[in-house]
């Protein structure tokens, strides 16, 4: 049996699964760059192929694998694979839903305080002797606690109810809005009320994005949806960085339609030098590393593991994408 893995191989290595089915399968290591140039010829009998997240996996590469069983991706993320071409093939595409559910949620809690409490101003300040200056700046403009803001979640899966669960200790009033209303129960136990999209972009104080890349989703934050914030309000995305209109972001910090983002996700990744948004007031970033933590990678790559040694048996893997 054998396994492509594409990615980095020192993260694959690091997090591989001492089990007696992973030390029996042979692996083949390739980086998303060499995937452009094909599938070596000591691989082309592979099984199983895992992918990380923003890796490319096209039909004319699937189309070298003729045993190719499962294609699974290293996070929560797939849009880089043809599902549809591995559905007519009967090959699995499996993700490793809700395993960044928890990084992420800690992450967007961290860009919304970082926002709030000005910390990269402040600290930038302190740095350079102004601490006095800056701290009475910040009391007479004003200092809004995360417990004191309407928060709306767009998109309520695992990472949006664990954002859920976080921020109820803070007492936050929050909202969410997706493509299909929970039951009240699940709204119950996650603190949560349902608001229309619009009239959660127009009262809420925060809006944080956690919806998945689809046609319907991509630059879905552009400017009707930004001018329907309110200018004291602050957009979070640790989702993908496809869903933002980056031109449109920018024009709504520089005119002041909205107060401030912090983002996680960026498209184009890697962010080249001259992107529209590096030059934008009121930006908080971070590297996208909402969910690449330690113990994401640990659960991931058990998980991939555990699917192809499921699918080497005959059985069905979970977290199918594909329809299968």
């Amino acid at each position: 049996m054998k396994a492509i893995l594409i990615g980095n191989r020192e993260r694959f290595e690091k997090f591989y699964p001492d089990t007696d089915f992973a030390n029996s399968v042979e692996k083949v290591y390739m980086t998303m760059e060499q995937v452009q140039c094909g599938i070596p010829q000591n691989a082309l009998d592979a099984e199983f192929l895992a992918a990380d997240a923003i890796a490319q996996v096209p039909e004319r590469l699937m189309n070298q694998l003729p045993a190719l069983k499962i294609i699974h991706s290293e996070g929560v993320g797939y849009n880089g694979i043809d599902c549809a071409a591995a559905a007519k093939r009967g090959i699995y595409v499996c993700n490793n839903r809700g395993v960044n559910a928890d990084a992420v949620a800690e992450q967007t809690i961290l860009l919304m305080l970082g926002l709030l409490r000005s910390v990269v101003a402040g600290d930038t300040a302190v740095r350079a002797g102004q601490q006095i200056r800056r701290k009475e700046s910040m009391m007479v403009n004003g200092i809004t606690e995360l417990g004191e803001c309407r928060i709306g979640l767009i998109g309520f899966g695992d990472i949006a109810k664990a954002v859920a669960a976080r921020l109820s200790s803070f007492g936050c009033e929050l909202f969410y809005h997706a493509s299909h209303r929970k039951d009240p129960e699940t709204e119950r136990r996650c603190g949560v009320s349902w608001l229309e999209r619009d009239e959660m972009l127009r009262t809420c104080d925060i809006i944080s994005i956690h919806v998945p890349v689809t046609p319907d989703t991509v630059n879905m934050v552009n400017e009707t949806f930004l001018k329907m914030m309110r200018p004291t309000a602050l957009l979070i995305n640790t989702a993908r960085g496809e869903i933002v209109d980056n031109q449109a972001l920018k024009k709504a910090l520089t005119e002041g339609w909205i107060a401030g983002a912090g983002l996680d996700t960026i498209a184009p990744e890697p962010v080249p030098a001259d992107h529209p948004l590096l030059d934008a007031p009121g930006i908080l970033f971070s590297p996208h590393i909402g969910g690449v933590t330690t113990g994401v990678f640990r659960k991931g790559h058990r998980s991939i593991w555990t699917a192809f040694e499921q699918v080497s048996k005959g059985a069905r893997p979970v977290n199918i994408v594909n329809g299968l």
